[in-house]
């Protein structure tokens, strides 16, 4: 067979070393990535028209973790302090988030959602839950469970 091996389990490889379940996930990683992507952009023009699809990423992180300063939102999402800066300023002028003083440093300050944003972000996400629901309806609930045990690995193994 040209260009085809076995991998160190005697597995069939694509001739580059990589077996074919690896190349399965990364073929459906990518699909799933894509679509995320696209519903990312789509949830943050629910929450508001003008919204960047990043914005939504922001809307998460500020709920589940609370107030935080914009230098450590930037660090989380591995994107510039300006580029940061810029997105905060477009939420902020819509009236979702608000800085307060930081009371650990007077210098700083904390970016928080506001009832607006919060409220707004809680009904899309809730949609966006529903819709997880309705397309695992037919799932068997340890297939859920595993799938979602599988996906904190992963994420877990890519944050090292």
């Amino acid at each position: 067979m040209h260009g085809s091996g076995t991998g160190s389990e005697g597995e069939p490889t694509n001739g580059s070393g990589v077996d074919q379940e690896v190349l399965a996930l990364e073929r459906e990683l990518a699909v799933f990535l894509r679509r995320a992507r696209a519903q990312s952009g789509e949830m943050a023009r629910e929450v508001h028209p003008e919204l960047e699809p990043a914005a939504y990423g922001l809307f998460v992180r500020l709920d589940d973790a609370g107030p935080q300063r914009a230098t450590d939102l930037a660090g989380y999402f591995g994107v510039g302090k300006a580029t940061m800066s810029r997105q905060l300023r477009a939420l902020e002028d819509l009236g979702l988030v608000a800085r307060d003083p930081d009371p650990a440093d007077g210098r700083a300050s904390l970016v928080r959602l506001t009832e607006e944003g919060r409220n707004r972000f809680r009904r899309v996400r809730d949609a966006r839950r529903g819709r997880y629901v309705r397309k695992l309806a037919d799932w068997d609930r340890g297939e859920v469970a595993e799938l979602a045990r599988l996906l904190h690995q992963l994420n877990a193994r890519s944050e090292s």
